[in-house]
């Protein structure tokens, strides 16, 4: 408690050679920023807003899109014509399909697609589907390989979950493209 005392103290009555009534030296406890010492305005924010991450008050802007940033990609292999086939989709709800050596098919969907795919993509059950096939394989099925993120899940014809279903189902031109 005296150290507590001996710096509440300290702290009151260091820094001023001035007598009472003097004004507080600028940047003392109570006192507002004034001009630094180069005669420059020190720097303000706005009212409500903080500097701080996360903080209360802090305007944060929803999460635009950037341009080509991807949101997933399918790559289709298999079947009897043995297609590769590899759709990418945009978080902007652009989409490519390459199929071996054709010339690309391109498309958007519209904002409520988007918004579905990423719904079904973002659904926590699509995170539990398994990462790798459980099922036995279907001769001549197709295999696919979905990345959204960082995450990689390969299925077969036979393994289809539920949650992937609806990321299927939520894709452009109908699912994943399988044609040669």
């Amino acid at each position: 408690m005296l150290l507590a005392a001996a710096l509440a103290g300290g702290a009151s009555g260091c820094g001023s050679d001035a007598g009472p009534g003097a004004p507080p030296a600028p940047g003392a406890p109570g006192t507002t920023a004034g001009p630094g010492a180069s005669g420059t305005p020190a720097p303000t924010s706005a009212p409500g807003t903080t500097t701080a991450p996360g903080a209360p008050g802090t305007a944060t802007a929803p999460a635009v899109p950037r341009p080509g940033e991807v949101l997933v990609q399918v790559v289709v292999t298999g079947g009897f014509a043995g297609v590769r086939n590899r759709l990418v989709v945009h978080r902007d709800g652009e989409w490519t399909v390459r199929s071996g050596d054709k010339p690309p098919r391109t498309g958007r969907q519209t904002p409520a697609e988007a918004a579905g795919l990423r719904a079904a993509l973002e659904d926590p059950a699509f995170a539990l589907v398994p990462a790798r096939p459980t099922g036995r394989p279907i001769a001549d099925g197709f295999r696919y390989e979905v990345t959204y993120g960082r995450r990689v899940v390969v299925a077969g014809d036979g393994d289809r979950p539920p949650a992937l279903r609806r990321v299927f189902d939520a894709l452009p031109e109908g699912g994943p493209p399988t044609s040669p």
